[in-house]
Formats: C-alpha cells, structure tokens, sequence
C-alpha cells in the first residue's frame, strides 16, 4: 500500500527545527529590545509588526507543516488570512479616521 503524495514533501530534519526556535528567539528578543530604543519611537509598530508577521510565518510554515503540504492546502490557508488582513486594516484605517475627525 503506498501512502506517498506526491505533492507531500518530506519534513526537515531536528537540525531545522531547532534553527528555527532560535530564529524565533532571536526575533522575540529584538521585538523586547526594539521597546527599549527611544530612537525607534517613530517606527515602533511597523518595526514590530514586521518582526511578528516574520514570526508568524516560521511558525506556520515549519511548526504547522504548511511548508511540507501541497499548493492547494496553502492556498486555503494563505486566501482567507489575506481576507482577514485586509479587513483588520480597513478597521484601523476607520478607527484612525474617526480619531482624527474628533
């Protein structure tokens, strides 16, 4: 009986994952540190909405195995994360347009 799907890759190694955890860490720590820095005031949340969009990619794609599934399963995944994305800016871009008006 063969299992095997062809558009089923197989997963990485130990040695991957524990890259990846310290990729994570190292990223954790320079979001801590990054609150720290007064001359990153300016740029603090897109600086830290940056780090943790990259987090939150590794962690899909190595922990959630997304990276090792076929085209279709991240298609199903990614299309209703944009959908989510765009509707969170477009409260944002209302919210700040509320602020603003007041």
């Amino acid at each position: 009986m063969n299992t095997s799907d062809p558009g089923h890759r197989e997963h990485a190694s130990v040695a991957t994952y524990i890259k990846v955890a310290l990729v994570l860490t190292a990223l954790t720590g320079i979001e801590v540190g990054a609150i720290y820095i007064r001359a990153l005031t300016p740029i603090l949340i897109p600086t830290l909405l940056v780090l943790s969009l990259a987090k939150f990619s590794l962690v899909v794609l190595f922990f959630m195995h997304l990276r090792y599934d076929t085209r279709t399963l991240s298609f199903i995944f990614v299309g209703p994360l944009l959908i989510a994305l765009a509707v969170f800016l477009a409260v944002i871009a209302l919210i700040g347009a509320g602020v603003a008006r007041a």
